[in-house]
């Protein structure tokens, strides 16, 4: 693969960046804040931070077409030190893609995770626990840990649902529809990320509807804010909320729905954003992003640009004055860690299952 970079540069302090070249071929649209379609490159050769070494981390991503499995790995000390794979087509007669698009490592080492046909639960000893098969022309892109015997669904599809499921006994305890725009054209772009708040309410990003809506245990909506094309939503312990979007942005908004603090690309020239899928607000007050690779981005051949991936940066910690203190770009073996989907590390405090982290 064209464009290798290092697996990450070690620098004593986080380093500027600058813009990369441009080439004179594509431009993204005005009303798009991500970056430019003619980079050269998606990132400089040298990054801010340890690389593999700054935290532990489990990571998993989307539709990494190159491979033929797709693979959820847990990095610590530098290096994959537990993985596990799905295959990229479903033992369907369709072969139906399957794609990692949410995961939770929980405290005791099993993983929850939706996989696009269904949804999942495996232990350490990579042993599926439980498996979950979406009904036909239906899709399952979110699936968060309700304590540790259960977990919360979005189910694609007309109609639409959010379910509770029991993963021990299998059945289904609480479930009500959600809107959407209603074509059967789009049931794949409607949903890719929800959360159950401390409170016990859902806070949803509506991917095709263009804004984050929170409900009450029957399904009642209690709160919204527009945002253009949310991926995730999640609710901070201050009250505010921090949206990221498959636009580009990351957003922290009050409950008046004001912008109080926002990550573009402006923010950092010199490494390109693509589809911001989650953010994570850590103890420390910085944030952490998972920056998607640009599959469908063209060149000017009209072909995808895998030959770029190897430099685009996956993930990037930004302190509340937007400094970037780390930046992730790891795309060769022995951690080819591929898209940049789920980004969950292990250093930071509270129990996921029990909705303590800001995830």
């Amino acid at each position: 693969m064209a464009c290798a970079l290092g697996l990450f540069n070690a620098l004593p302090a986080p380093a500027a960046v600058t813009a990369p070249p441009a080439t004179a071929a594509l431009a993204r649209p005005a009303t798009d804040p991500g970056a430019p379609l003619n980079l050269e490159t998606y990132s400089p050769v040298m990054l801010p931070g340890r690389g593999l070494d700054q935290h532990p981390f489990f990571y998993t991503g989307q539709y990494d077409f190159r491979q033929e499995l797709q693979r959820m790995v847990i990095v610590r000390g530098g290096r994959i030190v537990w993985s596990y794979e799905i295959p990229a087509h479903a033992a369907d007669a369709d072969k139906t893609l399957q794609e990692l698009s949410d995961a939770t490592l929980l405290s005791n080492g099993d993983v929850v995770f939706a996989r696009k046909t269904g949804a999942g639960r495996v232990n350490a000893d990579k042993k599926l626990l439980w498996n979950y098969d979406a009904p036909k022309g239906c899709e399952v892109h979110v699936c968060q840990p309700v304590g540790r015997d259960r977990v919360m669904i979005i189910q694609n599809g007309l109609p639409a649902r959010l379910m509770i499921i029991n993963t021990v006994t299998g059945k289904t305890e609480k479930a009500f529809e959600l809107p959407t725009n209603g074509d059967p054209k789009t049931v794949h772009t409607q949903f890719r990320r929800a959360h159950l708040t401390p409170a016990g309410t859902y806070l949803v990003a509506h991917h095709d509807q263009d804004k984050v809506v929170e409900y009450d245990a029957a399904g009642k909506p209690l709160w919204s804010v527009a945002a253009r094309i949310p991926w995730d939503a999640v609710r901070l312990h201050n009250g505010n909320t921090l949206i990221s979007s498959h636009d580009g942005y990351v957003r922290e908004v009050s409950p008046q729905g004001a912008t109080v603090w926002e990550f573009t690309q402006k923010d950092v020239p010199g490494i390109a954003l693509w589809c911001l899928q989650e953010a994570n607000r850590l103890a420390n007050g910085n944030t952490v992003i998972s920056n998607w690779c640009p599959v469908g981005v063209v060149d000017a051949a009209g072909a995808k640009a895998p030959a770029k991936w190897p430099t685009t940066v996956q993930v990037l910690e930004v302190t509340p004055a937007k400094q970037v203190v780390w930046a992730l770009r790891s795309w060769t073996p022995p951690a080819d860690l591929g898209p940049a989907t789920v980004i969950q590390l292990l250093d930071e405090p509270g129990v996921p299952e029990n909705q303590e982290q800001q995830r």
